[in-house]
C-alpha cells in the first residue's frame, strides 16, 4: 500500500514539475517578462526546496514519515493554485498587431496604401524595444512555485528512507525502479496536459477566438497555462489522503511471520523513543552532518549529481522553446514531441535497471562502475544533436534580400525596397506573412500586399507587389514551414533524444543505489562533460573500500582466509561437532 501510495505521489509532483516547465514559454509571453526571469521564476522551486531539505531529510525520519509525506503533498496543491491565481485577477491577455483593427482606423490601414498616411508607424526610441513588465502579478507564479518546492520536499527522501528501510536489501532497487517509473508517468501525463493547454487560447470562454488572426505557431500565442495548473493542485491534495492512513513503522519484509525478531525490534523502538526523551532530537545531528561532510565518496557523489543537473534542468527547462524556434512548430507541438520520444525510454530503463540491480545482485562499486560508464556512452552521444540544427527563418529584409537571396544579419538593415518604400509601412511591427513564393515577409504591409479576403485566421492577402510569382501573388498570416530537410533533422533529434533518454536511465538506479548505500547545446556539454571528474575519483575510491552486499564469492574467500588463520580453533571445533546432531553443526558452522 505503501509503495502504491508513494508512486502516485511522485505521478503527482513530476506531473506539476513537467507542466511547469512546459508552461515556461507561454508564462513568458502572458507578463511579457524577459527570459532571465522566467529562468529564475523556474529555479524558485529548488529555493523552497532548499529552505527544508537538510532538516525534512534528517528529523522527517524521526517522525510520522507518511504523514509528513502527506502534508507535503497538501501544500504542494497550494502552490499549485497559487500559481492559477493571476489568471482571475488580470485583464484579458492583448497582442500587438496592425491586422487587429479597431476605433475610427480605416480596415485596410495595415496594407500598402499609396501616397497615404500611415497612422500605426512607431517611434523611433530603440528603448521601446526592450520588454515592459505588463504586470507584476508573476509574483504570485513566483511565490506559488516556492510553495510547491516546500511541499515537494519530504517526498523523496523520506519516501525512498521508508522503503530501504522495510524492504529487502535486494528487493529495494526494484521497489525503487517502480517509484521512479512513476516518476516517469507523471511528466508523461504533465506534458500531454501541457501540450492541450498550450493548444488552447488563453482568454478562451471569455473572447470570440474566431477573432483571433494569430495561431499556436504565433510568438505572440499565449495557451491556457492557468487551467493545468488547477488540474495540478486537485491531483496533489487527492494524492496526499491515503499517507494519513499508513503506519510509521512496519516490520522488516520476509520477516514478518518471525516473532523474536519482530519483538527485538519493537524492545529497540522503545529503547530508541526513551532515549530522544532523555538526549533530544537533535543531539546527534551536527556530528551526523559532520560524518557525511567527511566523507569524500558521498560529497563527490553530491558535486557530479550537482554538476549534472544543472545541466539537465536547462535542457528540460527550455527545450519546447528550443524546439519551437529551431525547428518552427508549435509550442503545444513541442511539449507532445517531448513526451513522446523522451518518457516512455527512460520508464523502460528504470525497469529495466532495477531488474537487472536485482537479478544480478549489484554491489556498491558495480554500481557506481555501471552509472559511471553508461552516463559517459550518454554524454557522447549528446554531441551529436550539433549537428541537427536547422537554417534560421528566411524573413525578407532581415537575412534574405526581396529576391529571395539569403544576407548578412544587420543590426541597421534596410527593410525596404522599391517595390513598398510608397507603402507608408510601420518599420517595427512583426505582424509575420507568408508569400506564395516561400518567403516571410515582416507584415503584410511590407509585402506590399493591397486586398485582404476572409477574417481571422483564414484572411488571405493578395496582389502583393514584393512578392514575385508568376500569377496572382499571395501571402497567408504566419511564418513559412522550415521544410522537409528541417522536418528531417527534427526527427533525428527526436530519435538521438530517446537513445540518450534511455541509456541514461539505465544508470539511475544504480546511481540511487550508490548515494542510499553510505549510510541549449553548449551550456551542458561544459558541464556535463566536467563532472565525470569527480566521478571517475569515485571509482578510484571505492576500489579501496570494503562495503556490505558485497557477491558471494568475496565473501566466501573472506572466510577461507579467516579460517585458514585460525587452525586451532577449526580443531576444536571439529572435535566437539562429533557429538552434535547435523542441524545443530550446520547452524554453528
Amino acid at each position: 500500500m505503501f509503495l502504491l501510495a508513494i508512486t502516485c505521489a511522485f505521478v503527482s509532483k513530476t506531473l506539476s514539475g513537467s507542466y511547469m516547465n512546459s508552461m515556461l514559454t507561454q508564462i513568458e509571453r502572458q507578463f511579457n517578462i524577459p527570459t532571465s526571469l522566467v529562468g529564475f521564476i523556474n529555479g524558485s522551486f529548488e529555493i523552497g526546496n532548499l529552505l527544508l531539505i537538510i532538516f525534512v531529510s534528517y528529523f522527517g525520519t524521526k517522525l510520522h514519515r507518511p504523514i509528513m509525506i502527506g502534508i507535503g503533498c497538501v501544500v504542494m496543491g497550494l502552490g499549485c493554485f497559487l500559481k492559477s491565481l493571476p489568471h482571475f485577477l488580470m485583464n484579458q491577455y492583448e497582442y500587438e498587431s496592425t491586422v487587429s483593427v479597431s476605433g475610427n482606423l480605416s480596415s485596410n490601414s495595415f496594407l500598402c496604401m499609396e501616397n497615404g498616411t500611415q497612422i500605426l508607424r512607431p517611434t523611433q526610441d530603440t528603448s521601446e524595444c526592450t520588454k515592459e513588465v505588463k504586470s507584476l502579478m508573476w509574483v504570485y507564479v513566483l511565490v506559488g512555485n516556492i510553495v510547491r518546492g516546500m511541499g515537494e520536499t519530504p517526498i523523496l527522501p523520506l519516501g525512498i528512507s521508508y522503503i530501504e528501510d522495510f524492504a529487502k536489501f535486494e528487493n529495494s532497487p526494484l521497489y525503487i525502479g517502480l517509484v521512479e517509473t512513476g516518476a516517469i508517468i507523471g511528466p508523461l501525463i504533465g506534458l500531454l496536459l501541457a501540450s492541450f493547454c498550450a493548444n488552447v487560447y488563453v482568454d478562451t470562454g471569455f473572447v470570440n477566438t474566431d477573432d483571433l488572426i494569430i495561431t499556436p505557431t504565433d510568438t505572440r500565442w499565449v495557451g491556457a497555462w492557468w487551467f493545468g495548473f488547477l488540474i495540478c493542485a486537485g491531483v496533489n491534495v487527492l494524492t496526499a489522503i491515503p499517507f494519513f492512513f499508513l503506519p510509521n513503522t512496519l516490520p522488516k519484509e520476509g520477516l514478518e511471520n518471525n516473532a523474536d525478531i519482530v519483538k527485538n525490534e519493537n524492545e529497540d523502538k522503545q529503547k530508541e523513543e526513551v532515549k530522544k526523551e532523555k538526549y533530544g532530537i537533535t543531539k546527534d545531528f551536527l556530528p551526523f552532518m559532520k560524518s557525511l561532510s567527511c566523507n569524500p565518496i558521498y560529497m563527490l557523489f553530491i558535486l557530479v549529481s550537482v554538476i549534472q543537473f544543472n545541466a539537465f534542468v536547462n535542457m528540460i527547462s527550455f527545450m519546447p522553446k528550443y524546439l519551437e524556434q529551431q525547428y518552427g512548430i508549435s509550442s503545444s507541438d513541442a511539449i507532445f514531441l517531448m513526451g513522446i520520444y523522451n518518457l516512455p525510454p527512460i520508464c523502460i530503463g528504470y525497469i529495466i535497471g532495477g531488474l537487472i540491480m536485482k537479478k544480478f545482485k549489484i554491489t556498491v562499486k558495480q554500481a557506481a562502475h555501471i552509472g559511471c560508464w553508461l552516463s559517459l556512452l550518454e554524454y557522447l552521444l549528446y554531441f551529436l544533436s550539433f549537428l541537427m540544427t536547422c537554417e534560421n527563418s528566411s524573413v525578407v529584409g532581415i537575412n534574405t534580400s526581396y529576391e529571395g537571396i539569403p544576407q548578412d544579419l544587420y543590426v541597421e538593415n534596410d527593410i525596404f525596397a522599391d517595390c513598398n518604400v510608397d507603402c507608408n509601412c510601420p518599420s517595427k511591427i512583426w505582424d509575420p506573412v507568408c508569400g506564395n513564393n516561400g518567403l516571410s515577409y515582416l507584415s503584410a504591409c511590407l509585402a506590399g500586399c493591397e486586398t485582404p479576403i476572409g477574417t481571422g485566421i483564414n484572411m488571405v492577402f493578395q496582389n502583393c507587389s514584393c512578392i514575385q510569382t508568376p500569377g496572382n501573388s499571395s501571402a497567408v498570416l504566419g511564418l513559412c514551414d522550415k521544410g522537409p530537410d528541417c522536418s528531417l533533422m527534427l526527427q533525428y533529434f527526436l530519435i538521438l533524444s530517446a537513445m540518450s533518454s534511455f541509456i541514461y536511465s539505465l544508470a539511475a538506479i544504480p546511481g540511487y543505489m550508490v548515494l542510499l548505500r553510505y549510510i541549449y547545446l553548449g551550456l551542458p556539454a561544459a558541464l556535463r562533460g566536467s563532472s565525470f571528474v569527480p566521478a571517475l575519483i569515485i571509482l578510484i575510491l571505492l576500489r579501496k573500500c570494503h562495503l556490505p552486499g558485497e557477491n558471494a564469492s568475496s565473501g566466501t574467500e573472506l572466510i577461507e582466509t579467516k579460517v585458514k588463520g585460525k587452525e586451532n580453533e577449526c580443531k576444536d571445533i571439529y572435535q566437539k561437532s562429533t557429538v552434535l546432531k547435523d542441524d545443530e553443526l550446520k547452524t554453528k558452522l
